[in-house]
């Protein structure tokens, strides 16, 4: 197990460093300059190199790069070219958000789609269960930005029950309000993560069902729920680690969406308000920083199951 670790550590790294490249490298070939950004409609050219020679992009690409990569080995993500800003802090600063936002959508996901996963597997054949089935694969198929704006209309306006977007300019200092703002987003993003995460639930529980030791307890008189609570956690656990990493990446990069649509102040809303003015700095650390995060999901995933499950290679 330890070679295997540190093979996989040996691979995250590599990745990061691909991701970090790419990510780099890719935003440069993007049309427009930061510099026109900077300055009023009309400016010298002059004036122009002069603000790209402050920002540093007049500087060969090799140059830039080698520096961005030199300030990631030490945690500094560079500045923002129109705050002047550490990237981190802003970063860091909008986690408050996020992060409740992703990791309550996971668990409300968890909590909603895993029985009704298994209902929809144990009652296939049933109306219910086709009708489960149809709902789930209409959700995956809906846009989630579709998703809120119905949810916000029926809940928002129509209902006047939750505020329709926004967050609290306090911050977590008003828990009843920032988890109301909350509400809607995480519904929205339990809507779209739960319909995919049923659908696995419903394959994987089918799978066990199929399997020759669920008949031998049905055998022995275990009635069918006995015999998936008694074997099929034990057998699908490998299965679910799995499908649960998908889902907590999957609630991460949803927020992107979802902030958008609510106005919410996280690193969804970052990222696109920094693409819009061209902050290559802060555009390149926040995907960085949610790329390096979904790898780092990954790693803990593919390690939990080996441990769950050593039949799956790499124990040595």
């Amino acid at each position: 197990m330890l070679g295997y670790l540190v093979r996989r550590v040996a691979w995250l790294l590599g990745s990061l460093f691909v991701a970090g490249s790419a990510v780099f490298f890719l935003l440069r070939v993007l049309p427009g300059d930061p510099a026109v950004t900077l300055l009023a409609v009309g400016s010298s050219p002059d004036e122009l190199n002069a603000i790209r020679h402050r920002l540093g992009t007049d500087r060969p690409l090799l140059d830039q790069y080698a520096g961005w990569f030199g300030g990631l080995l030490t945690g500094h993500l560079g500045d923002s070219l129109f705050t002047r800003t550490p990237v981190l802090d802003q970063i860091t600063g909008r986690l408050p958000v996020t992060v409740p936002l992703a990791l309550s959508a996971f668990v409300a996901s968890i909590v909603v789609a895993v029985p009704v996963g298994v209902f929809a597997a144990v009652r296939r054949r049933g109306l219910l269960g086709v009708a489960v089935s149809t709902l789930a694969q209409l959700g995956i198929a809906l846009p989630i930005f579709w998703v809120g704006i119905v949810v916000v209309w029926l809940v928002a306006v129509q209902g006047r029950l939750l505020p329709p977007g926004g967050f609290p300019r306090t911050g977590w200092q008003d828990p009843a309000a920032a988890v109301g703002s909350l509400v809607l987003p995480v519904a929205t993003l339990t809507i779209a993560q739960g319909s995919v995460l049923v659908r696995y639930v419903r394959s994987a529980t089918l799978d066990v069902l199929n399997q020759e030791y669920v008949r031998t307890a049905r055998s022995l008189g275990y009635s069918l729920p006995q015999a998936l609570l008694r074997h099929g956690p034990r057998n699908g656990a490998a299965t679910v680690v799995n499908i649960l990493g998908i889902l907590l990446a999957s609630s991460l990069l949803g927020t992107v969406v979802i902030e958008s649509v609510f106005a919410l102040p996280g690193l969804g809303s970052l990222l696109l308000a920094s693409v819009k003015a061209r902050d290559l700095p802060v555009v390149q650390g926040t995907v960085f920083a949610m790329t390096a995060t979904v790898l780092v999901i990954g790693l803990v995933v593919d390690v939990t199951q080996r441990l769950i499950d050593p039949r799956l290679g790499g124990s040595a």
